[in-house]
């Protein structure tokens, strides 16, 4: 019972960071420690459809499909999933009117958890084959890639093909398994929010649905891929995750216009620097409390299938 509260009170802080523009949910999974047991979940809800409808083989069917489904962390993907959903919903009506109010401490409070929450992947690659030099080289250059996404100037597009459409969605998808990338942002940088969000609204089934294929399709691709690379290549992947982290604190800088352009402090600095060590050091007493009782992931026994 208890780790299925744990694990409901985790879906809803992933559910709240996708409300969050900026915030990436798979931070908040990697953070919370359940990062790697929901791509391996995800992994093998892909092959159990895979096997399905006859793509994979040799092990193809109905049969297979439901031995595979069997593998899936059902007590984890469950509560987390119901936590999200309730965190959606509660958080679209609770924190945007705080970040339209409030933008720069609100930022302030997310800078600094996502600040902290790095120590995680860097400490899983510390407890694995120790830190190589070169390895400063591949963070720094991830760290440089979430910079410049981060920064693009938002733009719209009016009347985008539907090519357009399925490739931003396969891309923006990845962001719910890719810490430190936001789907939200993604779609404001390459002019597909406002059309996006029209589009729900509007009832456009033909944009919804090339939209949702191009989703499924691009999660699907890039689960299993992230799932390869976390069996085969655990530490450099989590070199690579602990980069786009840092890159991507430049959509949290606190003090920034409406085109994404960084500024120097200017109001309200010493209580939004508070708030964003406070949010800093919670999470680091989180992670302690978390590592202290044995409820965080343990990246190294994960089941294989």
């Amino acid at each position: 019972m208890l780790t299925a509260v744990i694990n409901l009170i985790r879906g809803m802080a992933i559910g709240v960071a996708e409300v969050i523009p900026g915030v990436s949910g798979g931070t908040i999974a990697l953070l919370v420690g359940i990062y790697r047991r929901l791509i391996e979940s995800g992994a093998l809800a892909v092959i159990a459809l895979a096997q399905l409808f006859g793509v994979r083989r040799p092990e193809r069917g109905v049969s297979a499909s439901l031995l595979t489904a069997r593998s899936i962390d059902w007590r984890l993907i469950i509560p987390v999933a119901v936590g999200m959903v309730l965190a959606v919903i509660a958080g679209a009506r609770v924190i945007e009117p705080l970040l339209e109010e409030y933008p720069e401490q609100m930022r302030a409070v997310f800078f600094g958890l996502v600040a902290a929450g790095i120590v995680v992947p860097i400490g899983i690659v510390r407890r694995g084959k120790g830190w190589q030099p070169w390895w400063w080289l591949v963070l720094i250059a991830a760290a440089v890639l979430a910079f410049v996404l981060t920064g693009l100037p938002p733009t719209n597009i009016d009347d985008p093909s539907l090519i357009i459409v399925a490739l931003a969605a396969a891309v923006a998808v990845c962001a719910l398994v890719l810490p430190g990338v936001s789907g939200s942002f993604f779609l404001l940088s390459v002019g597909l929010y406002d059309s996006t969000i029209a589009a729900v609204n509007d009832r456009n089934i033909a944009y919804l649905a090339v939209f949702a294929l191009g989703a499924v399709i691009g999660l699907a691709t890039f689960v299993l891929l992230l799932r390869w690379l976390l069996d085969h290549h655990l530490s450099i992947t989590m070199v690579v995750l602990a980069g786009l982290m840092f890159g991507s604190l430049r959509a949290l800088w606190p003090w920034q216009d409406d085109d994404r352009g960084l500024q120097a402090p200017t109001d309200n600095v010493l209580i939004t620097v508070v708030l964003a060590a406070v949010s800093a050091l919670v999470v680091l007493i989180l992670i302690g409390i978390e590592r202290r009782l044995g409820v965080s992931e343990q990246d190294a026994d994960v089941p294989q299938a």
